[in-house]
């Protein structure tokens, strides 16, 4: 379980007073964790996490048996903050029947010829089970916004790219997500929140690591340079749709095994207070296991 303390600040407030530099990506602020060294704090951190998975894989088991409540979970960050690494480690120990993961990309003709919220609504979870998406529909008010021309692909009636227009879409995705936890679907979002100079170390490992190379994508350095204006997009994103039934997280990204340790602990934490369990047996059923079992044992 997380402390109180801890969950507060990780969690963007809902009231809209949000500033994504009050957020520090090397975040240790407890006094035990200021009190270990790197290595330390890692094993720390790897412990929580393996414990994680243990109680991640039993409260999916009971998520999937009630088969009324769904979890949506979205990842956001810039390049190299780690969604995919942290998507493996958080995830590993889970029944893969009861999870799919969705990674978006480049939208194509078909989907463009949609609302951009379309091929978001194809990837969303059945009940009893997880989704999860690596990058998602928010990356409609993020590379979108950063990069304006690609709206015009959209081919949208009416003025875009104005305020009014932004303010809009973070309408309609609260108004979806809203609609989506009503119907069931409980939505954790995390933002890793990477420091612009630990993202330049990892490119730099990656570029100089042959195992790594089929990483490199020569957008990566392009979204670098309009650094300033991504931490304004999601400064503003964040700001307009953490609310109380999808809030979003700021998971300190420069220490990966922290950032794992936090990820596990908040998805196990939510759907541990869910209402779900196994489902009760009725006793005309028992009767049938009971004579089902007697048969077999007499065989």
């Amino acid at each position: 379980m997380l402390s109180p303390k801890v969950l507060r600040a990780i969690r963007a407030p809902t009231d809209g007073g949000f500033k994504l530099g009050d957020y520090d990506p090397a975040w240790r602020d407890t006094p035990d964790m200021r009190a270990l060294t790197g290595k330390e704090l890692k094993n720390r951190a790897k412990g929580y996490l393996e414990k994680g998975r243990e109680l991640l894989s039993d409260a999916q088991e009971r998520l999937y048996a009630d088969n009324r409540s769904a979890l949506l979970i979205i990842f956001q960050a810039m390049d190299a903050a780690g969604k995919d690494t942290t998507i493996k480690h958080v995830m590993s120990g889970i029944n893969p029947q009861g999870c799919q993961v969705f990674s978006f990309k480049r939208p194509s003709a078909q989907e463009l010829d949609h609302t951009f919220m379309w091929r978001y609504v194809q990837g969303l979870p059945e009940r009893g089970r997880i989704g999860i998406f690596n990058r998602s529909y928010y990356e409609e008010v993020l590379v979108v916004r950063v990069h304006p021309e690609l709206v015009k692909n959209q081919r949208l009636p009416g003025k875009t790219g104005g305020r009014a227009f932004w303010r809009a879409r973070f309408q309609d995705i609260n108004a979806f997500e809203r609609h989506l936890a009503r119907n069931g679907t409980v939505i954790l979002k995390f933002f890793l929140h990477l420091s612009k100079e630990e993202q330049r170390r990892r490119f730099i490992e990656r570029l100089t690591n042959k195992d790594k190379l089929w990483k490199y994508e020569p957008s990566d350095l392009r979204d670098r340079s309009h650094w300033d204006a991504y931490q304004n997009a999601y400064d503003e994103m964040i700001a307009h749709t953490s609310t109380k039934w999808a809030p979003w997280y700021v998971i300190p990204a420069d220490n990966k095994w922290v950032m794992r340790a936090l990820v596990s602990g908040i998805i196990t934490d939510t759907i541990g207070k869910l209402d779900i369990d196994f489902p009760k047996v009725s006793k005309d059923r028992m009767f049938e296991i009971k004579d089902a079992l007697k048969t077999l044992e007499n065989e």
